[in-house]
């Protein structure tokens, strides 16, 4: 029974967040270029469980290069409200729209002639009408039977501010490197200052067939090894092409005979590579840019020496990904 229960919980949130995704529009864009073009600070407020989310996404954008501070409205009020400057940009979060103190600040902020964007489920609401633009979080309904407690309407509320900031983090151009210059006491930061070959797998853990071996050979490597790719090499060791799970998939898609085809026939030729010599930041940096998650390292022979999982990177076993 708890275990239908979670589920449905679970199918309530996805349902919710499915709602969200299907309203954003043109007001996105321009909470984007709002923040964008902010001469000065981003400020986030937002009071109970939406103050929490608030301070949630105020982290994840101070660590992906937009510079943020949570204010807190009852503090504001009493004082706080002097670190908010007229070309700041705020971002309001209230799923009602209507949370008194909050509102009571939003007074204040209009007259300084502060942009506001509200995060709100109530688009007719208080809060809306009192903001500048109002990016909409409503939601079917709360995974609370009682229709109390915020948990779908939260979720969309966080999924939202991670929105903003990876669409931020994309324009900015924000690079693996600058991350971890935000983090240098993280376990990521740690992990990123070493060379990928203290990181890499080697060996029987790397996922290769040699050229000419069968589609379906390469699938079982595939498959055992779980990496999501399988490298395709040639008598000297070296790289020549690599096929991945999504290779697979078009290639059913599209009617092909697997059990006939080659490598050869299916594999995307010249992947990118780097010397064994590079440091971690340095790679995560170029699967970024190509937007890849596997990566070969080769050695000064261009033979294949390793493999690199984006999971070696960004979180596994003792090294976890903290934002």
């Amino acid at each position: 029974m708890s275990i239908e229960e979670a589920q449905e919980v679970l199918l309530i949130e996805e349902q919710g967040l499915a709602a969200v995704r299907e309203r954003i529009g043109e007001e996105f864009n321009q909470a984007v270029e709002a923040i964008l073009s902010c001469p000065s600070r981003l400020v986030i407020t937002g009071i109970g469980k939406s103050g929490l989310v608030g301070q949630k996404i105020s982290a994840t954008l101070n660590s992906t290069g937009t510079p943020s501070f949570f204010l807190h409205p009852v503090e504001a009020m009493h004082g706080d409200l002097g670190m908010v400057a007229p070309s700041d940009v705020v971002i309001a979060i209230s799923y009602s729209g209507e949370t008194a103190e909050l509102n009571g600040l939003l007074v204040s902020l209009k007259r300084r002639g502060t942009t506001i964007i509200a995060m709100t489920g109530g688009c007719e609401s208080s809060l809306a009408r009192s903001s500048d633009i109002v990016l909409d979080i409503r939601v079917p309904m709360e995974a609370c039977p009682l229709g109390l407690a915020p948990t779908a309407s939260t979720t969309a509320t966080l999924a939202m501010g991670d929105a903003l900031a990876v669409v931020l983090l994309k324009r900015k151009q924000f690079r693996a490197a600058d991350f971890r210059e935000n983090h240098p006491g993280g376990s990521l930061g740690e992990r990123l200052k070493v060379n990928v070959s203290e990181v890499m797998l080697k060996g029987e853990a790397i996922p290769s067939v040699k050229m000419g071996t069968s589609a379906l050979s390469a699938m079982a490597v595939l498959n055992r090894e779980n990496l999501g790719a399988v490298l395709i090499i040639d008598e000297e060791s070296r790289v020549r092409g690599i096929i991945t799970d999504g290779d697979v998939r078009r290639a059913m898609v599209e009617g092909r005979d697997l059990s006939t085809a080659k490598v050869d026939e299916m594999m995307t030729v010249d992947p990118v590579t780097i010397r064994g010599g590079v440091q971690a930041v340095d790679a995560l940096s170029i699967m970024q840019q190509h937007e890849i998650t596997i990566l070969p390292i080769v050695g000064e022979s261009a033979g294949l020496i390793g493999i690199l999982h984006l999971h070696d990177l960004l979180g596994k076993g003792e090294f976890r990904f903290l934002v």
